[in-house]
């Protein structure tokens, strides 16, 4: 899934016309149907490619909604779907040929549709978004007869064989696309003439005009700020990341590095520095990493080796151990179940027997196991697995990982459950941990805030997920933990 969507499925390309599917509102296909004829990808000139948005639920009383508040326990079938959130990556309302709300990826510079150059980044198939419902809301909808609850063919549950991430595993529908900015589609044929001469101007002659950086690039989606980063290198023979860091400071320059480079080179460098040095700052690699689809991650690993001239799996080796170590390699192989995939019934009462083995229940801890069965499932098998787990238990699962795990294991299974089950909410929380206690952690900070902004959409249903939780607005309780021209850009980020 896109960071940002829950939802599967291929959707047709978009065309112009208004948005279709948003948080996680899968597209009008059932489980185990064949995509829709003469579908495209990448789309015609002018258009997006089918990708994802950050995870709306289905409709409510369908297989995958949750049961009301405070009644976990619901009428068997019902599993677990988030409240209503909102979709990553897409642009705001009225912009250029928006992608549906939430939607990642797009083809290469200034050929809209076109494929990508031999070799350029972010070219790995449509695959698993961030979150992703399956289609039309009809989680755990029977296959077609004679085949419900059967497994797929052994050796592929769910997850391509290895070295063919395109290919759709078998019995698990179509893999769903990259989120916007991490597939093929990195700029656009579109006019940045403007912004480009604002951006020079602004860090031109004496003095820097950081109120106009933050109007020009604040609100910006990433094919924009890609289109708008290549065309101010190429049209002023100058490095517009090289000068931002050249004419600006602190946390401000971070922040506007960080947009600047867009998601896919933004989330390789925060994951290099991460691990260089003396320390390993595990969260950075947990924001990063937990809960992303198999196309996102693909595209990671391919950028990843293209700038640092190393792979992410060396360095992940190189700076973990152990069981976390085996967790994150198990995330990097991107093997995920492709969010088209069902939730079947049979499948999640097995996979909670097993889950209760795996945490010790039977017949002692296997941590192996636990990671390879909670990192190899879609969202909505893991918000199933959850509610299942607590009907069978009468306890949750996120209380019982709490409790069987500690330190970076601990906090990486827990995310990877609580994406599964409300992303705007996790990200809300990791939010608020950036500000807590004593001073701020402002490198989480940044990094937090520029991950959300890339979805206007899913940047509001965080902002709502952070009121509900702590009674007081996001933008009101950054401006209060920051200051100057950086607090002035978080804000700009995370208000509408």
């Amino acid at each position: 899934m896109s960071y940002y969507n829950q939802q599967g499925g291929y959707q047709q390309p978009y065309q112009g016309q208004a948005p279709g599917q948003g948080y996680g509102q899968p597209p009008q296909q059932q489980y185990q149907q064949p995509p829709m004829q003469n579908q495209q990808y990448p789309p015609p000139q002018g258009g997006y490619p089918p990708q994802q948005g950050y995870g709306q639920p289905p409709p409510p009383g369908q297989y995958g909604a949750p049961p009301p508040q405070g009644q976990y326990g619901a009428p068997q079938g019902q599993y677990g779907a988030p409240p209503p959130q909102q979709g990553y990556g897409a642009p705001p309302p009225g912009q250029y040929q928006q992608p549906p709300p939430g939607q990642y990826g797009a083809p290469p510079p200034g050929q809209y549709g076109a494929p990508p150059p031999q070799g350029q980044y972010g070219a790995p198939p449509p695959q698993g978004q961030y979150g992703a419902p399956p289609p039309h809301g009809q989680y755990g909808a029977p296959p077609p007869q004679g085949q419900y609850g059967a497994p797929p063919p052994q050796g592929q549950y769910g997850a391509p064989p290895l070295g063919q991430y395109g290919a759709p595993p078998q019995g698990g529908g179509p893999p769903t696309p990259a989120s916007l900015g991490y597939g093929p589609q990195q700029t656009a044929q579109i006019d940045v003439s403007k912004d480009v001469e604002a951006i020079r101007k602004a860090m031109k002659g004496f003095g820097t005009d950081e109120k106009a950086l933050i109007a020009t690039l604040a609100k910006k989606d990433p094919i924009q700020i890609n289109t708008i980063r290549t065309q101010f290198d190429q049209r002023l023979m100058r490095s517009m990341v090289g000068d931002l860091q050249k004419e600006t400071s602190g946390y401000f320059e971070k922040g506007l590095v960080e947009i600047a480079r867009g998601p896919l080179d933004s989330d390789c460098y925060n994951l290099m520095e991460s691990m260089k040095g003396m320390g390993t700052k595990e969260a950075i690699i947990d924001d990063v990493l937990i809960g992303r689809s198999n196309a996102d991650i693909n595209a990671i690993k391919q950028r990843y080796q293209q700038l640092f001239k190393r792979t992410l799996e060396a360095d992940l080796r190189g700076d973990l151990s152990a069981g976390t170590e085996q967790m994150y390699l198990m995330i990097a192989a991107g093997r995920r179940k492709e969010d088209s995939y069902p939730v079947i019934p049979q499948e999640i009462e097995q996979a909670v027997t097993d889950l209760q083995g795996g945490l010790g229940g039977f017949t002692g801890k296997n941590t192996a196991a636990v990671c390879e069965m909670l990192t190899s499932k879609n969202d909505v098998q893991l918000r199933a697995i959850a509610q299942s787990y607590e009907q069978r238990f009468h306890k949750s699962l996120d209380s019982v990982i709490k409790s069987s795990f500690s330190g970076h294991m601990e906090d990486a299974l827990r995310l990877l459950v609580h994406r599964a089950k409300n992303r705007a909410e996790a990200e809300a929380i990791r939010l608020e941990e950036a500000m807590a206690g004593m001073g701020t952690k402002d490198e989480l900070l940044v990094q937090r805030v520029v991950r959300c902004h890339w979805d206007r959409q899913f940047m509001n249903a965080v902002n709502n997920e952070y009121k509900k939780l702590y009674k007081k607005d996001l933008a009101k309780r950054i401006e209060g933990e920051t200051r100057g021209d950086y607090e002035k850009l978080m804000v700009a980020c995370v208000k509408p």
